[in-house]
């Protein structure tokens, strides 16, 4: 089986294709079994998407001195905040109650879920360092303005790397699902 950690893999699996290659993305909001709890999901994943980068354009815009120092550390408490918070209650729904009702529907696609859930575990560690170096960069806002430099631009490998990941696990999971979903008429 090919490679199925997130940082290598450069897609979905071929071997996880199959309901894919039957009904491709752009066939999804046409489809008839496409609901619109399946919109609403694929909707927080696009709000995912934004706020990463929205993070990382805005640590950029501080580095490249178009941001102040108050602009960025509120821009950073808030869609950081949000990204981090709704990302852990997203994927924990998801590890306990969406993708088990899956699996239940198609065990063939035991291997992908058992992937996306392995994507979640990095997710925490990614998070984490994420939450950690924007906190730091809030208190520094409040103890040492002039570092605050400094750990923005580690920090941006850490904005820089939520995006990425999100990206490819986002598209993946989406990929492997939304299929599955269709296939046999769940969350109409």
């Amino acid at each position: 089986m090919t490679n199925l950690h997130v940082s290598t893999r450069g897609g979905l699996p071929t071997e996880m294709q199959t309901l894919l290659r039957a009904t491709p993305r752009e066939t999804w909001p046409g489809h008839p079994n496409f609901a619109a709890s399946v919109a609403k999901w694929m909707g927080a994943h696009q709000m995912f998407r934004d706020l990463a980068r929205v993070t990382r354009e805005d640590t950029e815009d501080y580095l490249d001195k178009e941001m102040d120092d108050a602009a960025f550390t509120r821009s950073l408490a808030r869609y950081g905040d949000r990204l981090v918070r709704n990302l852990h209650g997203h994927h924990a729904w998801e590890d306990r109650r969406f993708f088990p009702e899956l699996n239940a529907a198609d065990d063939r696609f035991e291997a992908g879920l058992e992937m996306l859930e392995s994507d979640h575990v990095e997710m925490d560690a990614l998070l984490e360092r994420f939450t950690r170096k924007g906190n730091r960069i809030i208190q520094l806002a409040h103890l040492d303005p002039p570092l605050m430099a400094e750990e923005a631009r580690g920090f941006h490998d850490e904005a820089v790397a939520a995006e990425a990941f999100l990206a490819r696990h986002l598209t993946d999971e989406e990929d492997l699902v939304v299929p599955i979903i269709l296939h046999h008429k769940l969350r109409g």
